[in-house]
Parts: C-alpha cells; sequence; structure tokens
C-alpha cells in the first residue's frame, strides 16, 4: 500500500493498493491523527495548535462566560510538512479584564466527526498569611472521565511537577509530601484542588497551574498565590500586657523599698501614711 504524497495537501489521500487478494475486501476510512491541542497564554495573546493532522481541521473559539459575536481577534495559520500534514497554530487576542475568563479552543475534524478541546482559565490572585491552610482550586468547566491531573509550581523561570494523579490507577506521586495535598474524596467528583496545610512565605509564593488530560480533551488553570507574614498584632499585644505588668511590678517593689528606707531613718512619708 502506499499513498500519493504530491497530492494530499490537495485534499487526495487516497490509498494505493498493489496485489489486491480477496483479504483485502472490507472498509477503508480516513481520519485525522490528532491526539492533542496545546494551549498556551501570555499577557496579550491565547495560542493553541496541534501537530500532524489531515485532513486541515476547523478551529473555533469561545469563551466561558459568553463572549459577545465579534469581539473575538483570531487569526489561523496552517502549514503542511513534506507528508502534507498540516501543523495548525491559532491565536486569539485577549480583549479587556481575562480574570476569571476561560478560553476555549477546539479543533473539528474535516468530516466533524471528532473534535479535541482545550480551555485555559487564569484564576484570580490567592494572598494568604503562612501557616494558615490554603485550597487552590483546579475544577475542569466540564465533567472528565479517566483523567490524568498534573500540578507544576513555577518561580521565576523554574517549573516544578509537584503532583501528579491518574484517575485510571488511582495512583499519586507527590513530590512535595507534607507540603501539598490532594482530597481522595474530591478527586472522584473530578476536583483537583491541591491543599496546603501550612503554606511558607518563602517556599509556597508562586504560580500554580494544574492541568486535566483527559480523551480529547485538555484543561488547564493558573492561579498565582502570594504568602504574607502572619499577623503580629496578637503577637504585640501579649508583647504590651507582658511590658505593662513588669512596669507595675517595678514600680510597686520601688514604693516598698523606698517606704521601708523612710520609716527606717525616721521620715514620714506624706504619700505612703
Amino acid at each position: 500500500t502506499c499513498l500519493f504524497n504530491p497530492h494530499i495537501p490537495n485534499g487526495n489521500a487516497s490509498l494505493l493498493l498493489r496485489r489486491v487478494k480477496v483479504q483485502d475486501k472490507g472498509r477503508y476510512r480516513c481520519y485525522t491523527s490528532t491526539r492533542k491541542v496545546i494551549m498556551e497564554m501570555s499577557d496579550e495573546m491565547v495560542t493553541c495548535s496541534s501537530h500532524n493532522i489531515y485532513p486541515a481541521p476547523q478551529v473555533t473559539w469561545a469563551t466561558e462566560p459568553p463572549t459577545a459575536p465579534g469581539l473575538l481577534q483570531e487569526s489561523t495559520i496552517k502549514t503542511t510538512d513534506q507528508k502534507g500534514l498540516y501543523n495548525v497554530e491559532s491565536l486569539l487576542r485577549i480583549l479587556g479584564d481575562f480574570s476569571n475568563q476561560t478560553y476555549f479552543c477546539s479543533f473539528i475534524s474535516a468530516d466533524k466527526t471528532q473534535v479535541w478541546t482545550s480551555s485555559w482559565k487564569n484564576h484570580e490572585v490567592i494572598i494568604q498569611e503562612e501557616g494558615r491552610a490554603l485550597a487552590i482550586p483546579c475544577i475542569p468547566p466540564h465533567s472528565v472521565q479517566n483523567f490524568s491531573l498534573t500540578w507544576t509550581f513555577t518561580l521565576s523561570s523554574d517549573i516544578t511537577v509537584i503532583v501528579k494523579y491518574d484517575n485510571r490507577t488511582k495512583h499519586t506521586f507527590n513530590l512535595w509530601e507534607g507540603q501539598a495535598e490532594l482530597d481522595q474524596d474530591l478527586l472522584l467528583q473530578g476536583d483537583g484542588s491541591l491543599l496546603l496545610p501550612k503554606p511558607d512565605l518563602e517556599q509556597h509564593s508562586g504560580t500554580y497551574t494544574c492541568t486535566f488530560v483527559a480523551l480529547q480533551s485538555r484543561h488547564t488553570i493558573q492561579t498565582k498565590v502570594n504568602i504574607t507574614v502572619a499577623s503580629t498584632s496578637e503577637s504585640d499585644f501579649k508583647t504590651l500586657m507582658t511590658t505593662i505588668i513588669i512596669i507595675n511590678f517595678a514600680m510597686t517593689r520601688r514604693g516598698y523599698q523606698n517606704k521601708g528606707h523612710d520609716q527606717k531613718n525616721g521620715v514620714m512619708n506624706p504619700f505612703t501614711g
């Protein structure tokens, strides 16, 4: 068997069978070989891409909450390699404030029988005092089955995979054992939120990214976390009270000492009677 490679870019993916036998009888189907749609976000642009596709897919964009028609400014570039397979990159310009906005990018096969979807959401910044338990949300926009979940932590340009979970095997990899954990009951409901029991100012401030990967879908949620110094109001109050007690004790003791000294020398102190 062979393909007519020169004709693939023109939409001809015909299969040539040589020396046909009875055993070759049956139905043959040509389909898109896309495995995943990769999505990335910057301050001004959302990028959606996929590679080694044939025929060229249709690309659509959407947001949640919905954006009024005509406000999504997108541009899609399709190129082919030597084998005639398509590499597709679609760009969407971000308009206005995108906090808590979910972006959806879908690649639809030419025969419209298959859809690959990727989503991205930038969650609002979380500020928490060190030492106080913190839950970083990670809930996909739609229910997913047979998924894998990955949590990464980014500080400056260093990216570290801290937690991985496989819904099919129920296996968990936790690089931050004792520092971060997943709730197994919530995972059964498709909630991959990450719990930091005692967040630390120096170790846990940064960007957290969770990614759900399932059959023909990928969902990413990114959250910036700022851990602040614990409130000192309570400790300041305790320090103040301790200081007052010490001063009162010192003044009382000095009063007794002065009284004893005056009595010893036969001097009547009008303030002590």
